[in-house]
């Protein structure tokens, strides 16, 4: 077995979802969870195939959020693997009903944050072994942090 390390392109910083399914209606049962959501959604998602065609399978409401999933589905090429990029949302909105869908298995992670995909190659394929989500810890917040981060989420309206 050989590992590798893939990092997500994600050049605007743009919320994604990183997860795990098992058939090929995944990208049309995804598709329809998110836009029964969230209407209007700006999405684009890409499923790697793992049986038959063996193909990059797409689908989504933006252009540019397409072409980024496919990309980086591409440079994955993982087993059932799926990203989908978010545009104008935010995972917090959809990723229960995303979790829902019954061909998902898994959630590897949900974030704007860099990320490095830990990548299993054996002779039989690839598989996503885990991720990166982010940078390492630097400290532990002190009364002032918690007041910034209470302060944050209810300027953006997540708490009242």
């Amino acid at each position: 077995m050989d590992l590798e390390v893939v990092k997500i392109e994600n050049p605007g910083e743009l919320n994604f979802i990183l997860g795990h399914s098992h058939f090929i209606k995944t990208v049309e049962d995804i598709h329809e969870a998110l836009v029964n959501t969230v209407p209007n959604i700006k999405f684009g998602l890409a499923f790697c195939e793992a049986s038959q065609k063996c193909l990059i399978r797409w689908s989504g409401t933006d252009d540019e959020m397409i072409e980024l999933a496919q990309q980086n589905a591409k440079k994955l090429s993982a087993g059932h693997s799926f990203i989908i990029f978010l545009k104008d949302a935010f995972p917090i909105n959809v990723l229960r009903i995303v979790k829902q869908v019954p061909e998902v298995c898994r959630i590897f992670c949900a974030t704007a944050n860099p990320v490095e995909v830990i990548i299993a190659k054996t002779g039989l394929g690839r598989g996503i072994m885990g991720v990166i989500d982010g940078l390492a810890s630097k400290g532990i917040e002190n009364e002032a942090d918690i007041a910034e981060r209470k302060d944050f989420l209810r300027k953006i309206g997540y708490k009242l």
